[in-house]
């Protein structure tokens, strides 16, 4: 994890700095997505009457439970019995293959780190490496086991073989599927067309071979304009993996028309708000500017240290501290927006300048007003205040609380359990402290200086 979000970090940096424009091209992204949310209605009619005068369909999703009965219903009018799948954060929002599968629709993630968290029944770690917590060896016996059929002593020793294996695999899916469903980046309203940026290629081929292509995008992805669209895709690349560009970006408008090589004889998209638009006007709406890019992930001390899992839903990192409470309550996702050290990295690389910071201290204080916080975290809050403004009080007991802490580790430098919080070891050990308090520290530190100034 810590080479991956460093490589990122670095590749981020290079491109930022290999483009003079990198911050007003920033600026200019933030520009357009606050534009478009104040005016967020008009742009989704006139995305719908485009989509619509290019021959596709629109349908309008005010809940998951919506999108899942609408996706499943153009399915099985169809008769699909398999659909492929691009990378999708909003299908993973509905439960999207949860519900197909219970139908008898079988989806096939086509995003090779998305099929391998696929084969093991888990959800994204990363926005946009999903598997990213995996080693090898783990995605080898993953392929042992999902590809049976296989011959068992075939080398899977290397990363390459590995990958052309499952090229093969997914080709089979690719050219089978009856349905392709994709995400979309952005959807732009002056032409109707959706825009997906993948890497492998994988979306293409989604939604070109079957007969029907399915778009499953959140209101907030459309943008007024292709200009707009091309502003924005300038931004999002660098922000995410370093590039200029993604190796593909591709533009739907549509189903095939006559004079086509190839496309979906049936197109259709689906709009989703599931809680979105009670966002608008409050707050929390510079979040709908989020463009998926995960640089506030490979950025966030925390992040790099719990890793996606932690966050217990689909959307980790910083912007999940924001986004999930909004989605599924702060009563059930208060602890999101606590897991921040405020540093505020997140904001400062965020290519839309989403303020993530003032957003998870605005949740911490609806959380306090609405008395969610554990009685304990108060009371203890409260204790912590008393005796903080009490220094004569605070050092000795801050001494003594860390020496008991350095004796339950036994010398072993890490704690396993801890009387009273357990919480803290529940899941990993914790890092006994140093050997000294930073007031002790620090009162060193002052007395050297003093000593070198004499």
């Amino acid at each position: 994890m810590r080479n991956f979000e460093a490589n990122f970090i670095g590749r981020r940096k290079a491109a930022a700095e290999r483009l003079p424009e990198f911050d007003a091209l920033r600026e200019a992204a933030r520009d357009i997505k606050t534009h478009t949310l104040t005016y967020l209605d008009l742009y989704l009619r006139a995305f719908e009457d485009k989509v619509v005068k290019a021959g596709g369909h629109v349908h309008w999703a005010a809940t998951a439970e919506d999108a899942r009965t609408i996706v499943l219903d153009i399915c099985q009018k169809l008769g699909a019995k398999t659909a492929t799948k691009g990378k999708s954060m909003i299908s993973e929002e509905i439960g999207l293959n949860e519900h197909l599968e219970a139908n008898g629709i079988a989806p096939v993630e086509t995003d090779l780190g998305e099929y391998i968290i696929q084969l093991r029944g888990e959800m994204p770690s990363h926005i946009i490496a999903p598997a990213v917590h995996l080693t090898r060896s783990q995605v080898e016996a993953d392929f042992r086991r999902a590809h049976s059929h296989l011959p068992g002593d075939r080398n899977l020793d290397e990363a390459a073989t590995m990958l052309a294996e499952a090229r093969g695999i997914l080709r089979e899916r690719f050219l089978a599927a009856d349905v392709g469903i994709t995400g979309a980046n952005f959807l732009i309203a002056e032409t109707g067309t959706s825009v997906i940026v993948t890497n492998e290629g994988n979306g293409d081929l989604t939604q070109t071979l079957p007969k029907a292509h399915i778009v499953l995008a959140s209101i907030e992805k459309v943008v007024p304009t292709l200009e707009d669209a091309t502003t924005l895709l300038r931004v999002l690349a660098r922000s995410a993996t370093g590039q200029e560009q993604a190796v593909y970006t591709t533009f739907s408008t549509g189903p095939r028309r006559a004079s086509d090589p190839d496309g979906p004889e049936e197109y259709h998209v689906v709009l989703l708000d599931n809680g979105r638009t009670a966002l608008l006007g409050t707050p929390l709406q510079p979040v709908l500017r989020c463009i998926r890019c995960g640089a506030c992930y490979n950025h966030c001390p925390v992040y790099q240290r719990i890793g996606g899992h932690a966050y217990g839903w689909v959307y980790g990192g910083p912007v999940g501290s924001v986004l999930t409470p909004t989605l599924i309550g702060i009563d059930q996702a208060g602890h999101l927006p606590n897991a921040s050290t405020f540093c505020g990295r997140c904001e400062e690389v965020c290519p839309v300048h989403i303020p993530l910071p003032a957003m998870m201290r605005y949740w911490r204080e609806q959380q306090f007003n609405q008395n969610l916080t554990p009685k304990v975290e108060r009371h203890g809050l409260s204790v912590f205040a008393f005796l903080a403004q009490r220094g004569w009080l605070y050092r000795p007991l801050g001494r003594l609380a860390a020496a008991t802490m350095r004796f339950l580790a036994f010398g072993r430098g890490r704690l396993g359990w801890l009387p009273f919080a357990g919480g803290w070891t529940s899941q990993r050990d914790l890092p006994a402290p140093a050997g000294s308090t930073f007031q002790a520290a620090w009162k060193k530190h002052v007395k050297a200086r003093r000593r070198a100034a004499r």
